[in-house]
C-alpha cells in the first residue's frame, strides 16, 4: 500500500507551495487516479513521494519511506517524462542496461519486450521511437524489476485511443495482481472509466477521495439530491412525468429516503412533488464536490471495479483448479500446480490465463498476441508482474498488500559492473573516440618524428612540449567525465535529471571500467604511433629502450589518473564539460604550482625508502620488488603525477561531500 502523508512542498519564501498537507493513499488491488488541472501539483506530489523535490511530508510503500528501502527501483516503477535513455542507444539494449541496475536477469528484457508489443523495435534507436512506443518502453523499464507500485505522470498524454485501452489495459492487470497503480491525469472522463479510486487535488490541496463510481455521479454528472419519506412514491411519480414529457430522466434509489435524480433540476422535481403531495425534506443541486459523497450501489460498479476483478479471480481460480493436476511441477518446471505440462500435449498458460491465476507464463514469444500494425504484436492486458522464466522462484508470497511475482533476483549488491559495461558499449562514443585517439596520434607522431629532438617515450605518446596531455589522455578524461555526464544527461538510473545512485558499487564499476578503457586506448595510441613510425620512417626514430617499466607505469597512471579525474569530476559538477575541464586543469593549473612546491634540494632526502618498507611489511618480499617500488615512487614525485593524485583525492572528498550532503538514495 502507498501512503502519503502531509506532503507539502518548499518553494522560495515568497511563492505558495504547489503541494499544500496532501494525503491519500493508494490501496494494492487498485488503480488509483490522482486528477487535477495543469498546475495543480500533481507531478510535484509525484516528486515529493519518490523523494526528488525538497518538501515536508513522508510517502509509506508498504510501511517503509523510500529511503529506508535498500534497492527502491524493485518497490516502485517509475515513469516520469521522456524515456530517460541516450537517443542513439537501442531499445533492447537500453532494457538489458536496466535489468543489469535493478539485478534481474538479461532475458527479463525480452520478455518483457514480448509483453508491451515492441519485440519487432528491439534494434531501434530510441531517439527514433513514436509516442506510443515511447510509452511502451518506458513502462517496460518501469516493469523490469517487477515493482510492487507503479507510479505514473500522465502516461497517456499524447497517445490515440487504442494505445490508451492498452496502457491501462496493462495497468489493471498489474492492479489485478495485487500491485498498487497510481497515475496522475487532468482528463475527469478518463479517471472514472479507468481508475478504481480517484483523488481529486486542486492548487495543491485535497479536494476529494472517492470510489470511481461516487466520482462519476458526483463529478462527471450533475444532479439532485433529495431527501424525502416518500422516495418510492416520488420515484414514481418523476418517472411517469418524464415518459409523458419524453424527457431522459434517470432515478437512482439511494437508500430508503434519499434519491438521486439525472436530467432534471430543482424546479422540475419540487413542482412535480408539489403537484401530487409528496413531502420533501431536502432538494439541492450537487454539481463537483458538492455535498458529501453517497454510498456507491452495487449495482452501479462497473466490470473494471475491484468486486469484478475479484469474481473473475475466483472463477479463473475455479476453472484452474477443475482441471486435471497431472502436469503439475515446481519451481524447476516453471509451471503452477494444477497446470498440464507442455509434454503432455497441453498449450502452456498464455498471458491472459497468467494474469487471472497467477501461473507462470513460459509462452513462446509472441503468445496471446494479436498482430499490430508495422509487424507489432499487439500487447496482451496481462501486467509483467505475472511473468516468470523457468527455474525462478516466488521472491514474494501472494497476499492482501503483497505481489506475487516469479522474477528472479539476486541478492545483495546489484550488479553495476554489468550494468556500466553495457552502458558503455552500448553507444559508438566509445569507437568513435579510440578511432580519432589513434588516428591524430599517429599523425602527431609523425610530425614529432620528422621535426626530430623528441625524447623515444614523448614520441610514442605523441605528446608534445606545448600540449598539455597527449590525445591518448584526453580520449580517455572524455570515456570518463562521459561516465557520469551522460547519466544527469540521460538519467536512466533515476526518475528525475540530476539524481544518479551515489552507491560506492556504482563508483568502483565506473572507475574500474573507464581505467580499462584507458589502457586499452593508449595501447592501441602506443602501437598505432609505433606503426606509423616503421611503416614512415622505419627504425630510424626508435630504438630498444634499456628501462621500459618506469616508462610503460607512467604512462599507464596518466591514463588512469585523467579517466578518473573525469569520472570524479562529472559526477561532483553534473555534467561532462566539467569533467574534462577538471582534466585540462590538471597540466594547466596544478603541475605549475607542484612544481614551484617541488624545486629545489630536500633537508632530508627519502633514499633508502625501499629497504625502509622492507622491513616494514610482515613478509620478506624479493629483491626485484625494489625497482618495482622505486619505479612506482619516481612516477609518484613527478609533478604530473603528484598533481593527479592531489587532484583525484580532491574530488573524491568533493564526491563524498556532496553524496552525504544531498543524501540522495535513489
Amino acid at each position: 500500500m502507498l501512503q502519503a502523508i502531509g506532503l507539502t512542498s518548499t518553494p522560495r519564501r515568497e511563492l505558495p507551495p504547489l503541494v499544500n498537507d496532501l494525503t491519500f493513499e493508494a490501496r494494492p488491488g487498485c488503480v488509483t487516479a490522482l486528477l487535477g488541472e495543469p498546475g495543480a501539483g500533481k507531478t510535484t506530489a509525484l516528486r515529493l513521494m519518490l523523494e526528488l523535490e525538497p518538501g515536508r511530508g513522508v510517502t509509506y510503500f508498504r510501511g517503509r519511506p523510500l529511503h529506508r528501502i535498500p534497492h527502491p527501483g524493485r518497490e516502485v516503477g517509475v515513469l516520469l517524462g521522456d524515456v530517460p535513455g541516450h537517443p542513439s542507444r537501442t531499445v533492447r539494449n537500453q532494457l538489458r542496461m536496466l535489468s543489469a541496475a535493478v539485478g534481474v536477469p538479461a532475458s527479463r528484457a525480452d520478455l518483457l519486450m514480448e509483453v508491451v508489443g515492441i519485440s519487432g523495435l528491439r534494434d531501434q534507436r530510441l531517439g527514433s521511437l513514436s509516442a506510443g512506443m515511447e510509452r511502451r518502453v518506458a513502462l517496460a523499464a518501469a516493469l523490469l524489476a517487477d515493482p510492487c507500485t507503479l507510479l505514473l505522470d500522465e502516461p497517456a498524454a499524447g497517445l490515440p485511443a487504442r494505445e490508451r485501452a492498452w496502457l491501462y489495459a496493462l495497468l489493471r492487470g498489474h492492479a489485478s495482481l495485487g500491485g498498487a497503480v497510481l497515475f496522475t491525469t487532468d482528463d475527469a472522463k478518463e479517471a472514472a472509466r479507468h481508475a478504481d479510486r480517484v483523488v481529486s487535488i486542486a492548487a495543491g490541496r485535497l479536494v476529494a477521495d472517492q470510489d470511481a463510481a461516487d466520482f462519476a455521479r458526483t463529478r462527471l454528472r450533475p444532479r439532485v439530491a433529495v431527501r424525502t419519506p416518500h422516495a418510492a412514491r416520488l420515484a414514481d411519480v418523476l418517472g411517469r412525468e418524464a415518459r409523458s414529457a419524453q424527457r431522459v430522466v434517470e432515478i437512482v434509489e439511494e437508500s430508503g429516503s434519499r434519491l438521486s435524480v439525472y436530467g432534471s433540476n430543482c424546479a422540475e422535481i419540487g413542482e412535480a412533488a408539489f403537484r401530487h403531495g409528496v413531502l420533501v425534506h431536502q432538494l439541492a443541486d450537487e454539481t463537483g464536490d458538492a455535498g458529501a459523497p453517497v454510498p456507491p450501489v452495487p449495482q452501479a460498479r462497473t466490470r473494471g471495479g475491484a468486486t469484478a476483478r475479484a469474481e473473475a479471480r475466483v472463477e479463473a481460480s475455479a476453472q484452474a483448479q477443475a482441471r486435471p493436476a497431472a502436469g503439475s511441477a515446481g519451481p524447476a518446471g516453471g509451471l503452477p500446480a494444477g497446470a498440464e505440462s507442455p509434454a503432455h500435449g497441453e498449450p502452456r498458460p498464455d498471458l491472459r490465463t497468467a494474469l487471472a491465476t497467477g501461473a507462470a507464463y513460459t509462452g513462446s514469444p509472441g503468445t496471446g498476441a494479436a498482430p499490430a500494425p508495422a509487424g507489432l504484436p499487439e500487447p496482451s492486458e496481462a501486467s509483467s508482474d505475472s511473468l516468470s522464466e523457468p527455474g525462478d522462484e516466488r521472491s514474494r508470497h501472494a497476499g492482501p498488500g503483497r505481489l506475487a511475482s516469479g522474477v528472479r533476483r539476486v541478492g545483495g549488491p546489484l550488479w553495476p559492473l554489468r550494468y556500466e559495461t553495457r552502458r558503455v558499449f552500448g553507444t559508438a562514443t566509445p569507437l568513435l573516440t579510440a578511432a580519432v585517439v589513434v588516428i591524430v596520434s599517429a599523425l602527431i607522431s609523425l610530425v614529432l618524428a620528422r621535426a626530430g629532438h623528441t625524447p623515444q617515450h614523448r614520441l610514442l605518446a605523441a605528446w608534445p612540449e606545448l600540449f598539455p596531455l597527449p590525445p591518448a589522455a584526453l580520449g580517455a578524461g572524455l570515456l570518463g567525465s562521459l561516465a557520469f555526464g551522460e547519466e544527469y544527461r540521460y538519467p536512466a538510473l533515476a526518475a528525475d535529471r540530476g539524481t544518479v545512485p551515489r552507491r560506492m558499487g556504482l563508483l568502483a564499476a565506473k572507475l574500474g571500467v573507464c581505467a580499462a578503457l584507458a589502457l586499452v586506448l593508449g595501447a592501441l595510441a602506443v602501437a598505432a604511433d609505433l606503426a606509423a613510425l616503421r611503416l614512415v620512417f622505419g627504425a630510424g626514430p626508435l630504438r630498444a629502450p634499456v628501462e621500459w617499466m618506469s616508462p610503460a607505469a607512467s604512462w599507464a597512471g596518466l591514463l588512469i589518473g585523467c579517466a578518473w579525474a573525469g569520472v570524479l569530476a562529472s559526477g561532483v559538477f553534473r555534467a561532462a564539460s566539467a569533467g574534462v575541464a577538471a582534466v585540462l586543469a590538471v597540466p594547466v593549473m596544478v603541475v605549475p604550482l607542484v612544481r614551484k612546491t617541488l624545486e629545489g634540494p630536500s633537508a632530508y632526502p627519502v633514499t633508502g625508502i625501499a629497504s625502509r618498507l622492507r622491513g616494514l611489511s610482515w613478509s620478506p618480499w624479493p629483491p626485484e620488488a625494489d625497482r618495482i617500488v622505486l619505479g612506482a615512487l619516481r612516477v609518484m614525485i613527478q609533478p604530473v603525477g603528484t598533481a593527479l593524485v592531489l587532484s583525484l583525492m580532491v574530488l573524491l572528498c568533493a564526491y563524498a561531500f556532496t553524496g552525504l550532503r544531498g543524501r540522495v538514495r535513489w
